[in-house]
């Protein structure tokens, strides 16, 4: 009786096996193709290097729409409020290029790095801006007394 079951339990098996539907190995290797990106910055990172401390910094984020319709920018978040994005709400024509600018208020001495996620509309991945650099601590006047 054990080996009539253990039989049919092999037969089911093979039978599974055999009948699921087996791919190709030409789709199984072959290579994804790229599909071209709509949004396209100039840069998507940059680094203010050394900064003096209270003198806010600014960089502009040149963004191209690579794609057929009007690219939407929906919003612009920076990480914190030492960082402020500014962007036009208007359009961005098929072809065409706006900026993203992005202040650094500098009120912290040390080292930073800061994001600022951009938002496209109908893009589902949020394209990150980073800024970086060093602000110097200013020298505080001394008192003689």
């Amino acid at each position: 009786m054990k080996k009539i079951f253990l039989g049919l339990i092999l037969l089911c098996n093979a039978i599974c096996l055999n009948a699921q539907k087996q791919s190709t190995p030409t789709s199984a290797t072959a290579p994804v193709a790229a599909t071209p990106s709509v949004v396209n910055f100039d840069k998507v990172k940059h680094s203010f290097g050394k900064i003096r401390q209270d003198v806010p910094k600014s960089i502009s984020f040149t963004v191209k729409n690579n794609g057929s319709k009007p690219l939407i920018i929906e919003q612009a978040t920076a990480q914190c409020g030492c960082t402020t994005p500014e962007y036009s709400k208007a359009p961005i024509l098929k072809g065409k290029t706006s900026a993203i600018k992005v202040t650094y208020n500098a009120k912290n001495p040390g080292p930073f790095t800061k994001t600022v996620t951009v938002k496209f509309l109908g893009v589902a991945e949020p394209s990150i801006l980073t800024i970086e650099g060093e602000v110097l601590k200013s020298a505080t006047p001394s008192s003689k007394g």
